[in-house]
């Protein structure tokens, strides 16, 4: 399956933004993608207030990214804001995924309440871990700070994912983008999967300093936490090809998935570690 890591950077305009959503799922499609991954606020950056833009997950912006991904012909997954039910404060910090034959949403589990910023304080967590299926391939969603979190991926590879996404708004900081890099692989290598790790491409200083945005550097780690691409930090289309054939062979060879559950491997023979 061909996939696309589409890094852009997203202003405050949600039309506009979507636009740019637009351009990059057709040229991923016209690439021959089968799904193409936006980054955590695709609908609009961090740094403004988020109810004020927020809408219903069926709403105008949704119902068009949706349209979108039907003309192309591709499954789309992209951040967005939606009311949170409990509460007219806050808001989801949620992923659409639109496609042939895909529906599904997702949102934020883990919330970043760390490096001095608090998202609980405008966004209402989400509880349920979301896989999709894409030209027969298992796809698992995350967001940003889920990252840090590797049983999140455990459970998502549990349930087949071979791939699992992570759409993100990564804030800059000292050495915050080597971390950025080391978690998408180790994520990779707890899972035995792909990680198709998307950021926010950087924005700038001023921009940057109104919260978290992104500092780019989005990247495709393979199942033996290999990068298999990298981009640089200013916006970018990045096309590979994932192989459920290699998670299958990682998957027997590392067997990090069958010894966690206390499962044994059928394969008794000794291999290096």
């Amino acid at each position: 399956m061909r996939i696309a890591l589409a890094q852009i950077i997203s202003g405050v305009d949600p039309a506009a933004n979507l636009a740019v959503l637009a351009d990059h799922t057709h040229r991923a499609a016209d690439a021959g993608a089968s799904l193409v991954v936006f980054p955590e606020a695709t609908m609009c950056r961090f740094g403004v207030p988020l109810a004020e833009v927020a809408e219903p997950f069926n709403g105008r912006w949704a119902d068009a990214v949706r349209a979108i991904a039907a003309d192309a012909q591709i499954t789309v997954v992209a951040g967005m804001f939606c009311p949170a039910d409990d509460d007219d404060r806050r808001v989801t910090n949620t992923l659409l995924a639109t496609g042939p034959g895909v529906a599904a949403r997702y949102d934020k589990i883990h919330l970043y309440d760390a490096f001095g910023f608090a998202e609980s304080r405008t966004v209402a967590p989400g509880h349920r871990p979301t896989v999709i299926t894409v030209d027969g391939v298992t796809v698992g969603l995350s967001t940003c700070y889920d990252i840090r979190f590797p049983e999140l991926y455990v459970e998502l590879a549990n349930r087949g994912a071979e791939l699992i996404t992570v759409s993100a708004s990564w804030g800059p900081g000292p050495g915050k983008l080597a971390q950025w890099n080391l978690l998408a692989r180790a994520r990779a290598l707890d899972t035995a999967g792909f990680v198709a790790a998307v950021d926010q491409g950087y924005p700038g200083d001023e921009v940057a300093a109104a919260g978290p945005t992104g500092v780019g550097g989005s990247l495709l780690a393979s199942p033996l936490g290999e990068e298999v691409l990298v981009a640089g930090p200013e916006a970018a289309l990045l096309l590979a090809d994932v192989d459920p054939e290699q998670v299958r062979a990682a998957r027997a060879q590392l067997g990090v998935l069958a010894n966690r559950a206390g499962r044994p491997q059928p394969d008794k023979a000794e291999s290096p570690r």
